[in-house]
Parts: structure tokens; sequence; C-alpha cells
């Protein structure tokens, strides 16, 4: 079997990179794991020396050094590069290098072409609308015209005071912006003028393009996403259902992921949940069909309280709330799905085997985001000691942690404070959040910091969210 021939070099740390690690042995393949010097005490590095001896660890600068990660890669011969998430995992020149160079290798990932499609945003809502699939009202292109933007934003501020929104806003972007630059947000037809003078000359001054996006701002929604899994061939694709992950810290980093993304059967909505569940579906397959997808991937949506719900974007990558959506998936009648598994084998060239009659989907799944974080002082990170890091083992729970079984450990500064995952399955809604606030309840975290102030986490502010998972 082909597979059996591959070694892959895995691009990352943490957790993601213990469980490509876990993925690899149970595909019986060889992997190659690197680490820099403030992760020379991660459970990854002990992880890889256990699974796969000395010979497959190697140091290098920075998970951010290409041609580090690249030269790692040939010295012991790699057939592939798992990125993971995060580092390099949507960057499509990283992608077509891996693919492309004297030596080619397996980006364990969309092809390159994708990701650099997908991930212009502008392109993505093109090609929705194309399609019919809803998308955040305003406008698809940059806007270089201020009466085009004006009739624009008028509309949107019509199309608000139809939904009942009380307070309408909308959003004046610099559309070569990213990262948050360039953005502001209009109260009112009468202040947009200036306001799009205002972006727009931002915009040319620091990105030599003055295109501006206007864009409706969307408060008090669900954020849900829809699991893609794709042949390599792009001709075969299958949903594993929905996630909810709208529990957010105010930076909007997800810290609750739950499956369904709607309980329908168990709470009462304003709208059809379930229609709005098969519709954002079948919304996200007509997009993976049209456009060949050809790996995992993510389509991400909001939904209004009144069940309008409108593309956001898409993720071409593995996401860290994967396990949740495998935790209530089952294959042919086997509940061991792992979606990282699939991952790497269709990547390596494998045919999906199974279609979407053969899957199906089981009870709730909740997964806690666990972060050393002061969740009262703007969730900011903090950073000390761990003494203590322990749960009560029980078969409705799985853990993914990078924190060695060897305490205390010291937390680098130069990561998120990530700790650990916990996946919880129930049979309904409500036995799921009651034995999650069992797990919260028996979870042990201690830890100080140089000053001798005891570790701070978000346990309680996970515990607390519990109570109204999957409510508007």
């Amino acid at each position: 079997m082909k597979s059996q021939k591959d070694k892959i070099l895995i691009a990352n740390r943490g957790e993601i990179a213990v469980r490509i690690m876990q993925a690899c042995k149970d595909l019986d393949l060889d992997f190659v794991s690197v680490y820099t010097t403030e992760d020379k005490d991660s459970g990854h590095v002990t992880l890889a020396r256990e699974l796969g001896g000395e010979e497959s660890l190697y140091k290098i600068r920075s998970y951010n050094d290409a041609g580090d990660i690249l030269s790692v890669a040939d010295e012991t011969l790699c057939t592939a590069v798992h990125p993971g998430y995060g580092f390099f995992s949507e960057n499509y020149r990283f992608a077509r290098r891996v693919t492309e160079r004297d030596r080619p290798m397996i980006f364990i990932g969309p092809s390159w072409r994708v990701i650099r499609d997908l991930g212009d945003k502008i392109n993505t809502k093109r090609l929705a609308r194309k399609l019919d699939v809803p998308t955040i009202p305003g406008s698809d292109r940059a806007i270089y015209d201020e009466l085009e933007a004006e009739e624009i934003a008028s509309n949107l501020f019509e199309f608000q005071n139809e939904q009942g929104v009380k307070s309408p806003v909308v959003l004046v972007k610099a559309s070569a912006g990213g990262g948050g630059m360039g953005i502001d947000e209009v109260y009112s037809i009468e202040e947009f003028r200036q306001v799009y003078r205002q972006i727009r000359n931002y915009s040319l001054r620091t990105f030599n393009d003055e295109g501006v996006l206007i864009e409706q701002r969307i408060f008090n929604f669900n954020h849900l996403e829809v699991q893609i899994v794709s042949e390599k061939s792009g001709k075969h694709h299958v949903h594993f259902g929905t996630r909810n992950c709208s529990v957010q810290s105010p930076g909007r980093q997800k810290r609750i992921e739950v499956a369904p993304g709607f309980f329908p059967e168990g709470m009462t909505y304003s709208f059809d949940a379930q229609k709005v569940i098969e519709d954002i579906v079948a919304h996200s397959l007509s997009m993976a069909h049209e456009i060949n997808y050809d790996s995992v991937g993510t389509w991400e949506w909001i939904v209004t309280p009144k069940g309008d719900p409108f593309l956001m974007e898409v993720n071409t990558r593995i996401q860290v709330e994967n396990g949740v959506s495998a935790e209530i998936s089952s294959i042919n009648g086997d509940s061991n799905v792992n979606l990282i598994k699939e991952q790497i084998r269709l990547a390596l060239g494998e045919e999906l085997g199974y279609t979407q009659d053969d899957i199906t989907l089981n009870g709730v799944g909740i997964e806690y985001r666990i972060i050393a974080e002061d969740t009262d002082d703007k969730f900011s990170p903090w950073a000390g000691e761990i003494e203590e890091l322990h749960w009560k083992e029980h078969p409705w729970l799985k853990m993914h942690t990078h924190i060695p079984k060897e305490l205390p450990y010291q937390i680098p500064t130069e990561f998120d404070p990530n700790l650990a995952l916990a996946i919880i399955w129930g049979k309904d809604l409500n036995e799921a959040k009651k034995r999650g606030h069992e797990f919260l309840n028996e979870f042990v975290l201690t830890g100080k910091d140089r000053k001798n102030i005891s570790l701070k986490s978000n346990l309680k502010f996970l515990a607390k969210k519990t109570n109204n998972l999957l409510e508007f």
C-alpha cells in the first residue's frame, strides 16, 4: 500500500503535533517531528521519542522558518508535510513550495490553488454568490466609486431595519487590508461619506490601493461550521455534520465547540433549526463540488436570530475542533472516527471508500479549550509554571494535551497558553452538559508564576457558558 512507504514531516507543535503522531502510528506511517528551544520540554517532544525514537526528532529555529522545516524534510527523506493548524497550514505559497520543488513532496491539505482561491475573501464571496449561497450582505469586490459605495451602504442600512436591528451598523474596510487593519464602523448614512473617504485614503497610503469593501455588521449571531471531507481527486465529498462555536473570547477566539450546531430535538428555536442545518450543509457541499475541494475543510457560517444563515469564510485546514465532530460520527457503524487520519490517508492518495449514506451522527459532543488565561482581565494570557494537571477518566471523555506527565512544566511565553482539549459525549444535549460540568468540577489545574500568584485559567468561564449552549 502506497501510504506505508510514506514518511510525514509534522510541521507543528503541541496538541496537534501529538494527534498527528498518533494518527501516523495508527496508519503505520513513519514521521519526523520538529521542536524549538522553547518547546524542548513539551509533551509532543516526549511522545515523538516514545513512538519514533531520537531519530524522529529535529530541532529547528522557528516553526515559521520554511527553509529550516524543508531542510529537515530533505535530510530525513520525508515524502509528505503535515502543517497542522496555524503556522503554514493556510499559506498557499508554502504548499506550492512543498509540491513544486526539485524534490517534491505531498502537502497534507488542499492544493495550493484551492488554498489561494478560498483564502481570498472577495473571491470566496463571488464563488458563493454564483452558486446562490447566502453571504454577508455587502460588496463582493473592491469599490472605488463614492456614489456606488454610498448606494451599497444605504441598502445595507435598509436591510438591517427590515431585519428588526435596532442599531444598524455598516463596516467600511480597506479591501487590501488584513488582521483588523483599515476597518471602521458607520452608524448612519449621514456619516458614511466621510468615513469612506478616510478608509480610502488610509488604504491608498498603506496598501497603495484605494479599494474599499462595504459590509453589514452583524451582532447577536450564532457561529456555525460545516465539516467537509473530500477525496484528493476533488470529485467525492462528504460532510460530518455541523458545529456551534458561538462561545468565544472578546477577541473572537473559540472556547467551546458543540456538535451538532443546533439541537432542535430538545430545544425550541424561533426558526426551523433543522432546515438551517440542512441548508448550510447543502451550500457548503455545493461549493466543495464547484471548486473540486480536495482535503478536509470547514465552511464557517453565521446565523441570525431569525434563522438567516450567511457564509463567512472557508478554512482550508484541519481545525482544532475536528475531534468533536468525529465524536458524534460513525462510518458504517464504526464510531472510532478520526478526521486527522482521514485527512492523511486521503492526501496520500487513498479513495474515500464510503458515501454520505454510510455516515451517521449520534448524540451531542462538547469540546472545551482549557487555557491559562485571566478571563477577568480581557482573557490575557497567564505565564507561569504548572504544578498539577490531571482529570478523572470516563468512557464519555477524550483528552488531548501536550503538557508532559512529568511536572512542573513552564508554559512557554512564545506561544498561546493552550493547555488541553476535553471532548465530552452525551446521548443528548442535557446529558452532555451534565457530563461537561462533572468533568470541569473534577479537573485539577494548579500552578504559580514568578510572583507566586496562582495560575489563572478559563475553567469557571467554561462552566458558566455550559449552562446556555446552543441558545441565542
